[in-house]
């Protein structure tokens, strides 16, 4: 007599042939699981057929007008249903665990500092349980490789396999220390170039086209002071050393702390979608990254801008 051998894998069928079977029986209709299942009708038989193979039972009876349940199908149907919802459930755990992971945060390194690192201990105090790790830069990192959930991004946004949420009401405006404009008379666009214009290499818009855009013709201006990062213009215009055409939405915390104002008292700035947070389709499911992404929502406008 063969004795049995506990540690003997169980039969486990195919999932999809499982799913495929849950929905056929829920319906009864070959074609509208089909259509559910987003499938070939000829498909969801073949699936259907795969399965009664693998167990040896008949689990439907076919007819003219659809598909019906044999008593061995009803008692499968009540027994499988329930697994497929515990994987569900697990499944559903996992990807929304926001307590035992931490959320991967990739960003150009101006928005990252002058924008967002200044923010991230509000969004700890109203989650403590999330855990941030953030990264600064320009490297074109990928998803799944560096194992990000989003990425902050500057420029113009060429991205067609992902979704991209773009920061709106940004503008980039001449802007000055206080100190600075003392004593200076900076009515209109062509006065500028009489005083120390700060140049800034990342910008999407640059002081030329600024001040083509404005009407100021054949200016031949030298920047004594050039950069390539927004967060070294803004604080050398801090410091008093010239005047910026920076971003409104960086400079933010700038201005509110009045170590920044607007050189002209009327508008005189250009509209821009220069940042954006970027991400997977399949990481908006992340219960993390909703969070996290409608926090920034509430920030963004509480300063007039919005996503």
């Amino acid at each position: 007599m063969t004795k049995a051998n506990p540690k003997k894998a169980l039969p486990i069928p195919s999932l999809r042939n499982i799913q495929t079977f849950i929905e056929v029986a829920n319906t009864g209709s070959i074609n509208q699981a089909a259509d559910f299942l987003n499938i070939t009708a000829s498909a969801v038989s073949h699936q259907v057929s795969s399965l009664e193979q693998f167990i040896g039972k008949k689990l439907f009876i076919r007819s003219g007008k659809g598909v019906s349940l044999t008593p061995i199908g009803e008692k499968y149907l009540k027994e499988v249903s329930g697994a497929v919802s515990v994987i569900g459930r697990a499944t559903d755990q996992v990807i929304n665990d926001i307590h035992h992971e931490h959320l991967r945060i990739h960003s150009a390194p101006s928005f990252g500092l002058l924008w967002l690192i200044q923010r991230l201990n509000k969004f700890r105090q109203e989650y403590p349980d999330l855990k941030i790790s953030l990264t600064c830069s320009y490297e074109n990192l990928q998803f799944s490789r560096d194992n990000l959930d989003i990425d902050v991004r500057h420029g113009l946004p060429e991205w067609p396999t992902l979704n991209v949420k773009t920061i709106k009401n940004e503008k980039l405006i001449p802007f000055a220390s206080r100190d600075y404009l003392v004593g200076k008379a900076i009515k209109v666009p062509a006065d500028l170039l009489q005083y120390e214009l700060i140049h800034s290499d990342s910008t999407l818009v640059n002081w030329n086209t600024w001040l083509a855009w404005y009407g100021v013709e054949h200016h031949n201006k030298n920047y004594y002071f050039s950069f390539d990062r927004s967060y070294m213009s803004i604080e050398a215009a801090r410091m008093g050393m010239g005047i910026i055409l920076e971003s409104n939405l960086l400079a933010d915390d700038y201005l509110r702390q009045h170590n920044l104002v607007p050189v002209f008292n009327d508008d005189r700035s250009m509209a821009v979608a220069a940042h954006h947070f970027v991400l997977p389709h399949v990481n908006e499911q992340k219960e993390k990254v909703k969070v996290f992404l409608a926090w920034v929502e509430k920030e963004l406008s509480a300063s007039g801008f919005a996503m």
